[in-house]
């Protein structure tokens, strides 16, 4: 038997899985509520998938539209490969033919008092006959529109929604806030408000973004998340919040494979960390974090790489002349590699992705290649900084080990980062170039390590076809981290391969 107080927490799913989770289940059964945005925000896409999910578990779902008509509907329903003649019962309140009708003009009396008392009475008629349990009206524009003054909209919107209460039905009504955006009389008498924004940025794919603005009685994911349009329909992201997920994992040392980079390291990478790898252009960020995801790969384990900069048969040769195959690590299942296209992607998207690849997939080890590209994706910097630390942060709470990279300007002497995240890393290694006995060469340094003791030592590092090599600390040398270093010993603690 079940009890009132079942009845009550029971949800009408959307259907759609993210926004499912931001509304703590979906839509709660009985209540009016609305959905609102302008035009081409995807209400209706959202709307029909409601409706979709009803009729799958066996409810009865009626589409009112006042705006469309049925055959724009069900085109656009195909468009996302929807059939919708046996899924939703859909009824056009004013056929286009009634438009044209001379008999149903008015002269004498105001037209929109009969015309709204005539849409109300066959709105509730078509209830009467099909006896959904969810219901679409779209849209309200058309309502507001007959109702002419605020009290008369008003009073309309109240008989409506004392109406379905009657049937028990969920009911969603769209706004396209193309009449009167600053009228709050729905927003008053719904049970719970969301809003989709659209916003177009100066380069790249419009972003889409949802909002839960009001939810009676009802805990909610509150704030923007992002969206998309596909053609399989809409796709929620929720914002992630890294304080909801906690979970225990072994802390262990992870070697990078190369002995004096462990050492630098005081041992390699914990488990649970975030790496930050700080250098110009060229040297080498991206096969120092390659370096460490082939090293878990060798060890049995899972590792994805997000390339933002780079376009991937160029990485894939470029680290294949350096000794690296990514491709026959990629065929063995362990290396998940994604190209990330900064200009089409949503910060909140990439951070589903990365989620999915953790979660579903078994991951322990993310590399993102760059944050210059990820800062991309996201031109304000706050916002920037805020997505990172919650991501860094869910990633260190599931035990994944991440590597970041940023390139700084300029390539010796005083550089600057486009963004400072560097007090977000628990380790932060340090790439330069420096001038010694007529040749550009590398230095790499670790400033900072959270979870452990580091050395302090500055070494030379030579890149080449056999990929790394890292030398003895340049205690001989002054202002290595300048680019121009006083030589201040006896002999040369410089990789004798490079010495002519």
């Amino acid at each position: 038997m079940t009890t009132s107080n079942e009845l009550i927490s029971e949800k009408a799913a959307t259907g759609i899985e993210g926004l499912d989770d931001i509304l703590s289940g979906g839509l709660s059964r009985g209540h009016l509520f609305l959905l609102e945005g302008e035009p081409g925000t995807g209400k209706t896409t959202v709307a029909l998938q409601f409706l979709q999910a009803g009729a799958k578990n066996g409810e009865t779902s009626l589409y009112i539209t006042l705006s469309e008509t049925e055959r724009e509907l069900r085109q656009g329903a195909k468009s996302h490969g929807w059939d919708l003649v046996d899924a939703i019962n859909i009824f056009e309140l004013t056929p286009p033919e009634n438009l044209l009708d001379a008999d149903h003009q008015q002269s004498l009396l105001y037209s929109s008092d009969l015309e709204l008392g005539e849409a109300t009475k066959q709105i509730f008629e078509v209830v009467e006959r099909v006896k959904p349990t969810r219901v679409v009206i779209d849209s309200l524009s058309e309502i507001r529109l007959l109702a002419q003054s605020s009290l008369r909209y008003r009073r309309q919107i109240l008989a409506i929604k004392h109406y379905f209460v009657r049937y028990d039905a969920t009911v969603l009504l769209l706004d396209d806030l193309t009449t009167e955006s600053l009228d709050k009389t729905v927003h008053s008498v719904a049970h719970g408000v969301i809003r989709l924004e659209e916003l177009t940025p100066a380069y790249g794919a419009e972003r889409r973004r949802v909002r839960v603005m009001k939810y009676r009685g009802q805990k909610y994911r509150g704030g923007f998340h992002d969206f998309t349009i596909l053609e399989d329909g809409v796709h929620v992201f929720p914002r992630l919040v890294a304080a909801e997920h906690r979970s225990g994992y072994l802390r262990q040392t992870l070697s990078s494979a190369i002995p004096e980079l462990d050492a630098l390291l005081g041992g390699g990478i914990e488990t649970g960390s975030s790496s930050l790898i700080l250098g110009p252009a060229g040297t080498g960020k991206s096969l120092i974090s390659m370096i460490f995801a082939t090293a878990a790969v060798a060890r049995g384990e899972k590792a994805a790489l997000f390339i933002f900069d780079e376009e991937l048969g160029l990485l894939f040769e470029r680290m294949k002349n350096m000794g690296i195959d990514l491709q026959a690590l990629q065929a063995t299942g362990n290396l998940l590699i994604e190209q990330v296209d900064a200009a089409e992607l949503s910060p909140g998207e990439f951070s589903h992705r990365v989620r999915r690849c953790v979660d579903d997939g078994g991951i322990k080890t993310v590399v993102i290649d760059s944050i210059n590209g990820y800062q991309a994706a996201m031109p304000e910097e706050n916002a920037l900084i805020l997505h990172m630390h919650e991501l860094l942060l869910y990633l260190n709470r599931r035990g994944a080990a991440t590597f970041m990279t940023v390139a700084q300007h300029g390539l010796v002497g005083d550089m600057q980062a486009p963004v400072d995240i560097t007090y977000l890393a628990d380790t932060v290694i340090l790439l330069r170039y420096f001038e010694a006995l007529g040749k550009v060469r590398r230095a790499v340094s670790i400033i900072k390590k959270r979870t452990g003791s580091h050395e302090s030592t500055i070494r030379e590092y030579r890149i080449g076809s056999q990929g790394m090599t890292i030398g003895e600390p340049l205690e001989a040398f002054q202002g290595v981290l300048r680019g121009v270093p006083t030589y201040l010993g006896v002999g040369s603690p410089l990789l004798k391969d490079d010495v002519p």
